[in-house]
């Protein structure tokens, strides 16, 4: 009616089954403290793991091993012990006798009527480096995201006042008085150029303003369109280099996704398509959609010089991460590309060959 078999109970009655045993191999800090704050009984790992001896820990109060700016708390709790309420994962830290600081979290039962605490700690510092450690990192990148934004705002807000000097200078020309078809051609060019780019760059600053991720705006987006923008700003370095473009939307139209973004992620990929060709040959891009069960995707290729995959796959994405040696190169396009998709919940991969091409798969959040 306890719960245990026959056999139990033998191996409970018997010499073999030895409490003291399991308490001595316990990986956990197994403590008996009294109500007078002192060690009654502990398991081989408390010292071990505090760097005392025995005696020394029998011989000093509790407390008196705690980090100090944790003894005020821990003492707060004890209170609550001593009025015979359990204390269930209390984390605070120790100090070894070498100086280092251990973090323990505490499950502790009072027995009242023996006026004791029995206590069981796990050693958590390991897990306690790992979350400090991750603090830092966000606190890092944190700080890499505002002075990004920061640095992106004023180029973005900077540039404002010479493209509009450009387009006033656009206005006052008098095209009246120019007969060559080709240099209004070229004209006509710029001038559509530059609006795109004050365009553009008033968007990045009104984006910017917003607060976080949180408030970006996020629309369904027609493919054709965003790519046809793009082909737009893009215009002349497209026809000077004999870029082809081939795009097929027919199986995904649109996108939920910022314009903005889909439209920086577009033109990172064409420009660099075209800076990145083999020598002696014509950009050739295709873009495509497709869903692969259930979710949305974009796929980008070129038939460019392409890099060594397995040397670079952990820095491709990375700011400042340049693999070839090009004039233009500075190591950003590819870092805004991954940001833009992976801010919004997306995910991006990439596959390519040294002169093979390289194929980026952008999948949308569902």
């Amino acid at each position: 009616m306890n719960g245990f078999s026959e056999e139990a109970h033998s191996i409970i009655k018997s010499d073999t089954f030895n409490l003291e045993l399991f308490f001595d191999l316990s990986a956990d800090l197994l403590c008996i403290t009294g109500y007078d704050g002192y060690f009654k009984k502990i398991n081989p790992i408390v010292s071990k793991t505090l760097d005392y001896t025995n005696d020394e820990l029998y011989s000093r109060p509790v407390s008196s091993f705690i980090h100090p700016e944790d003894r005020g708390i821990t003492a707060r709790n004890r209170e609550n012990l001593l009025k015979n309420e359990p204390l269930l994962n209390f984390e605070n830290r120790y100090v070894t006798k070498t100086g280092e600081i251990v973090w323990l979290s505490w499950t502790s039962m009072p027995v009242e009527k023996e006026q004791v605490v029995f206590a069981i700690a796990k050693n958590i510092t390991h897990k306690k480096k790992l979350e400090e450690d991750r603090n830092a990192l966000l606190a890092n990148l944190t700080k890499i995201n505002r002075d990004l934004k920061q640095l992106t705002y004023t180029t973005s807000h900077d540039l404002r006042s010479p493209v509009s000097n450009l387009i006033s200078v656009f206005h006052l020309l008098d095209v009246s008085k120019i007969d060559d078809e080709e240099t209004l051609e070229f004209i006509n060019i710029l001038k559509s150029a530059t609006e795109n780019l004050k365009d553009t760059l008033n968007k990045y600053v009104d984006d910017l303003c917003k607060k976080d991720a949180l408030t970006i705006q996020i629309d369904t987006l027609d493919l054709k369109d965003c790519l046809r923008v793009v082909k737009q700003s893009l215009n002349t370095l497209i026809l000077n280099s004999k870029t082809t473009i081939t795009a097929d939307f027919s199986e995904v139209k649109e996108v939920r996704f910022n314009r903005n973004y889909l439209e920086s992620i577009l033109l990172n990929l064409v420009t660099n398509s075209i800076k990145y060709v083999k020598v002696g040959y014509a950009p050739a891009i295709t873009i495509t959609s497709k869903n692969l069960n259930g979710v949305n995707q974009l796929i980008f290729r070129d038939e460019g010089i392409g890099f060594d995959i397995e040397k670079v796959k952990d820095r491709i994405f990375g700011l400042n991460q340049k693999f070839h040696e090009h004039s233009d190169s500075k190591g950003i396009g590819l870092y805004l590309v991954h940001n833009h998709v992976t801010s919004l919940g997306g995910h991006i991969s990439i596959e390519s060959k040294v002169n093979e091409g390289t194929i980026f798969v952008i999948s949308f959040k569902d």
